[in-house]
């Protein structure tokens, strides 16, 4: 998700009052360990870059990754641009941070965005590399691209175990030629020819890797039906369905909870939280205001504290163990150690653009590891 504007997913239901650190009986606990407890990590390589430090929650100074390792991080996930402006989340950098992930015992879950900056609901841009390519030249560069980077990891010895084929592509990718939706687009054929290139370069270089399809729409069931029936009746061969489910713009946990149950039975795969997140704090340690800043945003009974939430990853873990027949692998956290560093922005094109996400990470402005963070990864243990 681009982290500039705030999307409301459609027909998001009203948010769920729960006290604090409970769920809804919809989604009350499950009593099993969740298979993926995740971070996405994609901006820590130019964070470190940038002087960024992590510590442990009593200040002692650490490295990051052994940091999660410790903390019960099952899997690390990186997305990937093609080339991006700031050289960042590209092969280059995924490949000495999957050797950190590898030795410390975290597994890798790859995030192809087919794209030099963030995707999005709202923003799927070609690569200016792709901008002249028709839909064939396309499906054959998302068929070069996914492969050369999924065999690049596997020939340094860190295969990945999870890949997502594009990032919350509710309309498609690759636009205007993969968008799924509206006059202006190719239509459903064009984009399962995209999706279904990336699909097989992933299977064809790694067999055994477990593919995802990724919306942006935890607590919407039309929106997830509409999707995914397309993408059955197109033939699409994939594994696990993930979705990112924000409180603050895809409707609340029950919502979640009835969507979830929905879809997993409904096309007979397990579903994974791709995204979440939650403040512990409405401040904000930069200039630029964050995208989460106003009491109005919070959902009822998890406040914007530490606390908070760490309350809110318990519940998201409790929704996800309470899927039917053990159908929620887990949850992934969006960019918890995004802390703020000047020139680590979020716009890889202005070195001088600010951070709205440090708020939401997982380390306070004193780069301390908060609560949350082992309640991510010793949920059950």
């Amino acid at each position: 998700m681009r982290r500039r504007s705030v999307l409301t997913a459609a027909g998001a239901a009203a948010l769920a009052v729960p006290v604090l650190g409970a769920v809804p009986a919809a989604a009350s606990s499950g009593g099993r360990r969740l298979e993926i407890r995740a971070m996405d990590i994609s901006s820590l390589p130019k964070n470190e870059d940038h002087g960024a430090v992590y510590r442990t929650a009593d200040g002692h100074r650490v490295d990051p990754v052994r940091l999660l390792a410790r903390a019960g991080i099952s899997h690390a996930r990186l997305k990937v641009w093609v080339n991006p402006a700031d050289g960042y989340n590209d092969k280059a950098h995924i490949l000495p941070l999957a050797r950190r992930l590898r030795r410390a015992g975290i597994g890798i879950w790859i995030d192809f965005h087919y794209s030099d900056t963030w995707a999005d609901p709202g923003h799927q841009t070609k690569p200016a590399a792709w901008a002249d390519l028709d839909v064939t030249g396309l499906s054959r560069a998302v068929y070069d691209h996914t492969a050369d980077v999924l065999g690049a990891l596997r020939r340094q010895g860190t295969p990945a175990e999870f890949v997502q084929v594009g990032n919350e592509i509710n309309g498609g990718l690759l636009w205007p030629e993969g968008k799924n939706w509206g006059s202006d687009g190719g239509g459903w054929g064009n984009l399962a020819l995209l999706l279904k290139a990336g699909l097989s370069a992933a299977r064809d270089t790694q067999p055994r890797i477990r593919t995802m399809l990724h919306l942006a729409a935890g607590g919407d069931n039309g929106t997830s039906r509409w999707w995914f029936d397309n993408a059955v009746a197109q033939g699409l061969d994939f594994d696990i369905i993930a979705q990112s489910y924000y409180p603050f713009w895809h409707g609340g946990l029950d919502a979640a909870a009835a969507n979830f149950a929905d879809i997993t039975a409904r096309y007979g795969k397990p579903v994974v939280i791709a995204e979440t997140a939650y403040p512990f704090t409405l401040s904000s340690e930069d200039d630029v205001n964050d995208i989460l800043n106003s009491p109005s945003q919070l959902t009822p009974g998890f406040p914007a504290t530490p606390e908070g939430q760490a309350a809110w990853l318990r519940a998201v873990a409790d929704l996800m163990a309470a899927v039917p027949n053990g159908q929620g692998l887990g949850h992934c956290y969006w960019e918890g150690a995004w802390t703020y560093r000047a020139g680590s922005g979020w716009n890889p094109e202005d070195p001088t653009s600010g951070n709205a996400w440090e708020n939401l990470a997982l380390f306070d402005f004193e780069d301390r590891a908060l609560p949350g963070l082992r309640t991510l990864g010793h949920y059950r243990s």
